[in-house]
């Protein structure tokens, strides 16, 4: 790999940590707003349950397995684009320490 080939190498990384900065955003609004419907589906099937406290509490779960399992697949989502950013910042600093390995070779050829 050449000087160039690093550099537009982290031209691209760093064009993609942008745009997960942004897609990070969106799965994390995504995730706020699952959140919020969660807790709105069950706390109006609690109010609406009968029977001892127990028994509202389990219904008003099952009323929201499906709000939680879109909460749960949110949450997921916002765990995927972190773990994405992490990897491009790995690489980032994997062609970093590449370049400076070529210029540190570059000198000792130049010197020689």
């Amino acid at each position: 790999m050449n000087a160039r080939e690093i550099l537009e190498q982290l031209r691209e990384l760093t064009a993609e940590g942008r745009k997960g900065v942004s897609v990070l955003y969106e799965v994390e609004e995504a995730l706020a707003h699952a959140e919020h419907e969660l807790d709105r589906v069950e706390s109006l099937a609690f109010l609406e349950a009968e029977g001892s406290v127990a028994e509202r509490n389990v219904r008003a779960r099952l009323a929201a397995s499906d709000a939680r399992l879109a909460r749960d697949l949110a949450k997921a989502q916002v765990s995927r684009v972190r773990m994405k950013l992490k990897l491009i910042e790995s690489e980032i600093m994997a062609s970093a320490t590449m370049s400076k390995l070529l210029q540190a070779e570059m000198r000792l050829e130049g010197g020689a």
